[in-house]
């Protein structure tokens, strides 16, 4: 009897389910039918480097022979514009700031002995991104989406004068392009849309400033990447577009 009980609800649990999704009323039913709308955004970030070093660079021959990177959490603001193109298709322009920490451990020979020296890169982004994103049907009140893009950043940490007891410490161009991927949700609640997003962002220049130093030398490249987990609030809005008085 109670195995009967069990197969009787495996089979009734979807169709209440969806009973139940069909009663639940529809928050925002009007947002993805705007021409545009607007919100903010705040998250967490890890920044990171991609290493690629000099050939030049061996052991036997120089004193710095490794660099580990370290990662720190940072956080980030952005305002959000949106702008829709299709159905199902926005684009969206998200300027703010992004504040992080990222050390290197260089790893060296010095008279005879191994060593270590700890550099800390503190980095504030101007963050000039641009998205196009791809919505899935709205399923209730929620739906996934897809987002790729480009953004243009600006170090404003990258020329800070260096403290001489942080010495020796290389510095980072302050100009860099990223291309950027990612995945999330929103979720539309009685007032305002909420959303969580996780992306990726590559850096495409090589960010480190040559001072002929062993320290700067090792590197052939020093690339950025950075992941971000953001969260959305979006709401306000724009029903028609006038483009004359």
């Amino acid at each position: 009897m109670k195995r009967v009980k069990l197969i009787i609800l495996y089979f009734l649990f979807p169709a209440i389910l969806i009973h139940a999704q069909k009663d639940v009323p529809l928050n925002l039913p009007k947002l993805d039918n705007q021409v545009a709308h607007f919100g903010y955004s705040l998250g967490l970030n890890m920044m990171d480097f991609t290493i690629r070093p000099s050939d030049l660079f061996l052991p036997l021959y120089d004193t710095v022979y490794a660099v580990e990177v370290g990662r720190y959490v940072g956080f980030n603001i952005n305002m959000i514009s949106n702008l829709r193109l299709a159905n199902y298709l926005d684009v969206r322009f998200l300027p703010g700031l992004i504040f992080g920490q990222r050390n290197l451990q260089y790893k060296y020979i010095k008279n005879g002995e191994f060593r270590s020296h700890n550099m800390m890169i503190e980095s504030t982004f101007l963050d000039f991104p641009i998205y196009l994103k791809y919505r899935a049907a709205r399923i209730s009140n929620w739906r996934p989406f897809i987002i790729g893009g480009v953004s243009g950043r600006i170090d404003l940490a990258a020329q800070k004068k260096i403290n001489p007891a942080e010495q020796p410490k290389i510095r980072l161009k302050p100009l860099d392009a990223y291309y950027e991927i990612g995945i999330g949700a929103d979720f539309f609640l009685e007032y305002f849309m909420f959303g969580i997003e996780l992306k990726s962002s590559w850096g495409i220049f090589n960010v480190v400033q040559y001072d002929y130093s062993q320290f700067s030398e090792y590197y052939k490249r020093l690339n950025s990447h950075m992941i971000i987990l953001a969260f959305h609030f979006e709401g306000g809005k724009i029903d028609k577009i006038k483009w004359w008085n």
